[in-house]
């Protein structure tokens, strides 16, 4: 299966975790770092950052996929998450990077799509994974409720739920002990 990598750092303190062999989590920081992507061969950027015009680094074959979604709960981000997917596995001359602002919401969802339908994950498995990489995610409510019904539409169950609280939280537990908690 997927094993992470460690994270990369470069001369100027960027991170740059690695999710697979070919495919990066970041922030707008790590996107807009030449350094950063040209030593991951980076050749396709996914913004989910909401902004269309970064000065990304100049590159040769460096395409930008932009998806414009805010980080809200009501976005439809879940519209993205096949098309996305798709580039993602079409991406043959380098790797991927996706990012948002933190790296934390519109990115992870993201990445957490591709993993259950390209890798064949469950959105618990895709989480475990991407936590790992980057600890500090943290997909808004609506972000969770659409890639619970991704995952529903891809193998026909949930392996997550929604517990209804004042505040929004995903229960992953896994026997009954630890819980993800705080999604917005």
């Amino acid at each position: 299966v997927l094993a992470v990598q460690e994270p990369f750092q470069s001369d100027e303190g960027v991170l740059f975790p690695s999710v697979s062999a070919r495919l990066y989590l970041g922030d707008l920081d790590s996107a807009l770092n030449a350094a950063v992507l040209t030593s991951r061969n980076v050749s396709l950027i996914v913004n989910a950052s909401g902004l269309p015009d970064l000065p990304y680094p100049v590159a040769d074959g460096l395409q930008i996929l932009h998806i414009p979604v805010q980080d809200r709960p009501h976005a439809q981000l879940g519209q993205y998450f096949d098309p996305v997917t798709e580039r993602i596995q079409q991406n043959q001359a380098g790797s991927t990077l996706v990012h948002c602002t933190a790296g934390r919401s519109r990115s992870a969802a993201l990445v957490m799509a591709y993993l259950m339908r390209s890798e064949g994950l469950s959105l618990r498995q895709a989480h475990e994974l991407v936590l790992e990489c980057r600890p500090f995610i943290r997909p808004n409510a609506g972000f969770w409720r659409q890639l619970m019904e991704y995952e529903r539409e891809l193998s026909g169950q949930n392996t997550v739920r929604m517990v209804g609280t004042t505040r929004y939280r995903a229960d992953l537990r896994s026997g009954g002990t630890a819980c993800y908690h705080g999604m917005v």
